[in-house]
């Protein structure tokens, strides 16, 4: 509806071409609509337009206003629907119209052309003449005329022509590039061959756009002798797109409506024209974008990119196997669907996120290698996408299939358990790449304190031993009898600082003490050593207000948690206590090497225990019980023997091999051959004694306290017959490895071949039978020589049950 001069008239698009309007649409379904200034309702110089438009039966008033004043001499307007041409008038009416076509001149009055729907008015000053594109007498979109005006006795003729370019032959495309060539010269418009262009100008929409807008949105525009080149981003600003479906498929066009605005002075005639022409162009079908999907493991997470699609496609439904869901339906159940322009507001996306955990999502474990730990998990989702053009309501639809393969994630864990003293602690990776650290009670593991805990790891786990005595491990109760102690161990994500397992292990440790006291040690110096511990179920306890029996006697150290005391055994209130254990079988006195001075009595007490046991092979993994001596073995056949210093914590004492030898019966029997002389192979042995190393592990938590050699098996001959069967005896020394004083204890013996064989075997697992051996701390006791014996083997499968076992002698008094 359109209202001038207190007139309302219906704009039909026939009214509209003669009259001057075109109305179109942008890729968001805004109405877009063209106004000529010399339409049928305006007024010269300033324009002034009303007009209503009715959406949905609702009526919306429009008020213009306009000013030109730069009016040329002709005035061409080239739109998509119509032309329009104004030349001057001279004041006359006019009556009749000649249109000239390729058939011939054509003349028709005035009222008939308005009737066949052309635009003639004529105002005081202007001639206006409007065609459609398509009328009959437009051949070529070149509309020319010759319109005669009478004034009483007097007519005269105005000539006038018009031309339009076509798409076909002037647009050029590539894939990124849209190429406009606009001639120079518009024939007919130009009666002489010398013209000047004065004036050229770009637009979009109508709109002029300068040097800076022209640069920013990547258009350019060239002149050379026969054209105006235009060229134009496809894609660009200022165009949009438009969706087709053909065969079921999605494609899209690119349109856009560049403007060129051209002013040129004839010399012949000395007139300027302005031609202004709004070209709208299309592009051939385009294939949209494939959508593309994209897994998160870390998130769990599907997320696919749907598009591209023009701004006129609607996402209506998903579908999947078993449900179809509106978006609606879809937020509701946890989708997160979100819609996304691109920068230019040209094309727009979909995108879609759906959680694994979702019904719709289907799960496969497959396990690889036979291990759960190498599985991975395939997680399936299928679903068809509902789609509308919202323009011409034509629906259509994507399939698609989204697959992800996820390892299994495995979490570190951690386990561990205790024995007498220590708390051991295993702990597994988990995952390949897991990330995590370790705490052990409220301490990091730190480089130090892994290999002050006797760190062991490999590819899969890693493992560390505890002390009860550690600062790490909380007291949680004190009995007469036993001290609960409680390890905690935390499992921690670095990245997010968040807890991924933390585990506990809580133990009984026996004790003989009184409450609340934990002896850890007694020295050959007459000095003992003990640890007041504090319970974690008593907070205000303070440990430096504790002392022994004697109130004189406090701590030499103490925190918040401990206080630890050092005194000599004759003092501080300590008593004195004899114990003659029973004796089993045979007893044997130790013997004493010589000291610098006579030992005497001091207030200690302690215990030590030694054995030696036969190895199955090399890897000291499996021993040799009691009950198999004596054991068959044949001539050459290599022999492996451990000897352990037991009940020892102090990681400065080692012990050492003295000397041993071979006997066919009691360790003073005769014949005899010496195995180790004073600690090193005997030197005249054609196959020499081959020390083993020894190294850390669950089972060896102070090598020193161990030693290993290997003997090939021999057999006496005596009266030129073969003894059967024999016995080996070792002299062990305990030393102090700070201090070793010389002898055994600071030897070195030169290495050969055959003694550094098999330095590098490592494993080592807990096996055999074990004697014990108890002793009390000796003021100013360099080392102790013991005599072991260990029951062997016979020769050639000959069995002579003979049951005896390892020396012990059990001592709890102080001389």
């Amino acid at each position: 509806m359109c209202v001038g001069y207190n007139t309302a008239v219906l704009l039909t698009p026939s009214i509209a071409t003669q009259c001057g309007f075109s109305m179109k649409h942008d890729q968001f379904g805004n109405a877009l609509i063209y106004i000529s200034l010399q339409n049928c309702f305006s007024q010269n110089v300033v324009t002034r337009l009303k007009f209503s438009i009715f959406i949905q039966s609702e009526l919306h008033q429009v008020v213009e206003t306009c000013q030109y004043n730069a009016w040329a001499s002709r005035e061409v307007i080239c739109d998509y629907n119509y032309m329009e041409k104004q030349p001057v008038d001279l004041g006359f009416r006019a009556t009749t119209v000649v249109f000239f076509t390729p058939e011939g001149e054509k003349p028709m009055s005035v009222a008939d052309a308005q009737r066949r729907g052309y635009g003639i008015r004529n105002t005081p000053t202007r001639l206006v003449l409007r065609s459609p594109m398509m009328a009959p007498e437009t051949y070529m979109q070149v509309f020319k005329t010759s319109t005669i005006f009478e004034k009483k006795w007097l007519a005269t003729q105005v000539d006038a022509a018009a031309a339009c370019p076509i798409q076909e032959g002037s647009v050029f495309l590539t894939q990124k590039t849209i190429t406009w060539y606009l001639p120079r010269q518009m024939d007919p418009m130009i009666s002489s061959g010398q013209f000047k262009l004065l004036e050229v100008h770009f637009g979009i929409n109508g709109q002029r756009l300068n040097p800076l807008e022209l640069q920013a949105r990547g258009y350019s525009v060239a002149l050379n002798d026969f054209y105006v080149i235009t060229e134009l981003p496809i894609g660009g600003v200022g165009g949009y797109y438009k969706s087709h479906i053909q065969d079921d498929k999605y494609y899209v066009s690119y349109m856009i409506e560049p403007m060129l605005e051209l002013l040129w002075t004839e010399d012949a005639t000395n007139e300027q024209t302005r031609y202004k022409v709004l070209f709208h162009i299309a592009t051939h079908l385009l294939v949209s974008l494939l959508p593309s999907a994209e897994t998160v493991p870390g998130e769990m997470t599907f997320k696919m990119v749907l598009g591209h699609f023009a701004v006129d496609v609607a996402l209506i439904n998903i579908t999947f196997p078993a449900e179809v869901l509106s978006m609606a339906d879809c937020s509701v159940r946890g989708f997160n669907i979100l819609e996304h322009m691109s920068p230019n507001s040209s094309m727009k996306v979909f995108t879609l996120e759906v959680p694994f955990s979702d019904p719709a999502v289907l799960k496969q474990v497959k396990i690889l290698h036979g291990l759960m730990y190498y599985g991975v998990t395939i997680f399936s989702l299928h679903l068809t996408f509902g789609l509308m053009l919202m323009d011409e309501l034509e629906f259509f639809s994507y399939n698609a299939h989204l697959e992800a393969v996820v390892q299994n994630i495995v979490p570190p864990s951690v386990s561990g358990g205790c024995d007498k003293e220590n708390f051991y602690v295993l702990v597994k990776y988990g995952s390949r790449g897991y990330n995590f650290q370790t705490l052990v009670g409220k301490r990091l593991m730190t480089p130090s304190l892994a290999q002050h805990y006797d760190y062991m790891e490999n590819g899969t786990h890693f493992s560390f031993v505890v002390p009860f005595s550690s600062p790490d491990v909380a007291v949680e109760a004190i009995q007469s009898s036993f001290i609960k102690g409680r390890l905690d161990v935390i499992l921690n994500n670095p990245e997010t600082n968040s807890e991924i397992q933390e585990f506990s292990v809580a133990c009984n440790f026996l004790s003989t003490l009184t409450v609340n006291l934990f002896i850890l040690e007694c020295f050959p110096n007459g000095t003992m050593t003990a640890l007041a511990l504090k319970l974690e179920s008593v907070p205000s306890l303070n440990p430096s207000k504790l002392t022994l029996e004697d109130p004189s006697c406090g701590p030499v150290f103490s925190n918040d948690r401990y206080a630890f005391f050092v005194f000599t055994v004759n003092s501080c209130g300590t008593k004195r206590k004899v114990y003659f254990p029973p004796l089993n079988f045979f007893i044997y006195i130790f013997f004493l090497i010589p000291r610098r001075s006579e030992p005497y009595a001091e207030n200690s007490k302690g215990q030590l225990q030694v054995v030696m046991r036969l190895a199955m092979d090399e890897s000291y993994s499996k021993f040799q019980s009691t009950e198999d001596y004596p054991i068959a073995k044949y001539l050459q056949q290599p022999l492996y023997f451990e000897v352990e210093l037991l009940k020892s914590t102090n990681p400065l004492v080692s012990l050492e091999l003295e000397n041993c030898w071979a006997t066919k019966g009691e360790r003073t029997s005769q014949p005899r051959w010496n195995l180790i002389i004073n600690g090193c192979p005997n030197p005249v042995d054609p196959y020499q004694v081959v020390f083993h190393p020894v190294w850390a592990d669950a089972r060896v938590r102070y090598p020193s306290h161990f030693k290993r050699f290997e003997v090939k098996m021999f057999a006496f001959l005596l009266d030129l017959n073969l003894v059967l069967q024999i016995f080996v005896h070792c002299d062990v020394v305990i030393c102090d490895a700070k201090n070793p004083l010389g002898g055994v204890c600071g030897k070195q013996c030169s290495k050969t071949k055959e003694m550094i064989r098999g330095e590098f075997e490592i494993e080592v697992q807990l096996g055999g039978g074990r004697g014990m051996l108890y002793y009390c701390a000796l003021s100013s006791l360099d080392c102790i020589n013991l005599n072991l014996l260990l029951f062997c083997w016979q020769v050639k499968n000959v069995t002579f049950l003979r049951s005896w076992i390892l020396n012990m002698y059990q001592l709890d008094q102080y001389a």
